[in-house]
């Protein structure tokens, strides 16, 4: 299909496109806004949908905008501006209904964990000192980023763009790092000694060998420490890699981390996909054992580091595989488990650890998402294993944009 069509706006869908029909065919379209009539042109067509741009408004909704960044549409970041915030969260709010609804899950009221809408992003990411145009590899200049933070604007109209580091590099810039720098350039991560080995040339700089303090897993990880930063959430110390995924609205983090961690109690909790052991870190006030698995190796060691003199175990291990070789014994160790805190990757939960959860009967699951499809495919298999989905809250964690973020409450009574 091709050509030009008058077409009323219906919903917007994951992702931030607006949804219309053409004859029953799905057509999506960016900058949007539901309920206004449009006149589009078809750029893209395929067999059960299509794509097209926007050539008139026809009909504008009430709730368009001016965007208020003069890269907006250019820079491959922010695609919602043009829609005002507070409409913007009730969108987001009805892509998860949607979702879990599909599954046939009967939603609570979808709760927000919400902040401020600018200035709120302390991490980016540059290439080449700028940002990726949208759909493309050219880079677009810019001294300014109206959604980060006061710290990275500062470097950015202070360094200018052919001095800024080459290729891709991560900033991280916030108030509440704990040092008189308030701003970190990561630098690209040191090769490990097979890599070089591999590549014949020999490391220009010394790597700092960190060690778990109690994983018979893998013996440790290095670091650069240029890329190192601490910073205190919810008056605690937390340290992580720059070049690792930490979260960059720590504003809405902290509500997060409270809401995640209220109201839980019991002995022993897991937390399954720890990462840095950010939730771990408030765990360990609840709970006498806090159990740590995560796969990735480098994000366990500074989760060592949080957790030092509290009482925890970590597992360097993929959910499955810890499911596989180590559930026994932590069993065995410890009892029972009496709260899991559980925040895997977009894919959603492992297979295993799913299968696992399912039969687990543990009382008490707070379970968070970056991918609202997989939460609910994954709560679906909750709820039909006896649980109950008695909250859901959309976590408003990127203003302006369509990522979308959740967390649910899932509770076990016989």
């Amino acid at each position: 299909m091709s050509g030009k069509f008058i077409v009323k706006a219906l919903k917007m869908v994951a992702g931030g496109d607006c949804l219309a029909q053409i004859n029953g065919k799905n057509v999506f379209i960016p900058y949007a806004v539901p309920g206004e009539e449009l006149e589009i042109e078809i750029i893209k067509s395929f067999r059960d949908y299509d794509f097209a741009k926007i050539v008139r408004i026809l009909s504008s909704s009430e709730h368009r905008v001016e965007p208020f960044c003069p890269l907006y549409g250019k820079c491959g970041g922010c695609n919602l501006q043009h829609i005002d915030y507070e409409y913007q969260k009730e969108l987001r709010k009805s892509i998860i209904a949607d979702c879990f609804e599909r599954e046939g899950i009967k939603c609570p009221e979808i709760e927000i964990i919400s902040g401020t809408d600018k200035a709120y992003r302390s991490r980016i990411q540059l290439t080449d000192g700028g940002f990726n145009k949208k759909e493309s590899n050219e880079i677009v200049n810019l001294q300014n980023c109206p959604i980060a933070t006061e710290q990275i604007n500062e470097y950015l109209s202070k360094i200018p763009q052919n001095q800024r580091p080459e290729k891709r590099v991560h900033l991280f810039g916030d108030k509440r790092i704990l040092s008189d720098k308030k701003i970190i350039v990561a630098e690209e991560r040191e090769k490990t000694s097979k890599e070089i080995k591999l590549q014949g040339g020999a490391s220009k700089k010394r790597k700092e060998k960190l060690h778990l303090q109690k994983s018979r897993f893998f013996s440790g990880t290095t670091l650069n420490q240029n890329n190192r930063c601490e910073l205190e959430l919810l008056g605690k110390k937390i340290a992580f890699d720059v070049q690792g995924f930490f979260q960059s609205n720590l504003e809405v983090l902290e509500k997060t981390i409270s809401e995640v961690t209220k109201n839980l109690f019991g002995k022993t909790v897991l937390d399954m996909y720890c990462g840095c052991g950010t939730f771990s870190v408030f765990l360990a006030d609840l709970f006498e054992n806090v159990i740590l698995v995560e796969h990735n190796r480098d994000a366990l060691v500074f989760a060592e580091e949080n957790l030092s003199g509290k009482k925890h175990e970590s597992f360097g291990l993929s959910g499955e595989k810890w499911i596989k070789y180590s559930l026994p014994q932590v069993l065995s160790n410890y009892g029972s488990i009496d709260a899991v805190v559980i925040d895997p990757p977009r894919a959603g939960m492992e297979k295993d650890v799913k299968n696992w959860l399912c039969s687990s009967k543990i009382p008490q699951i707070r379970s968070v998402s970056c991918n609202p499809s997989t939460h609910a495919r994954d709560a679906l298999s909750l709820v039909k294993s006896g649980y109950s989905l008695s909250k859901l809250y959309l976590l408003d964690f990127y203003p302006h944009t369509s990522h979308i973020e959740s967390l649910a409450y899932f509770d076990y009574t016989e």
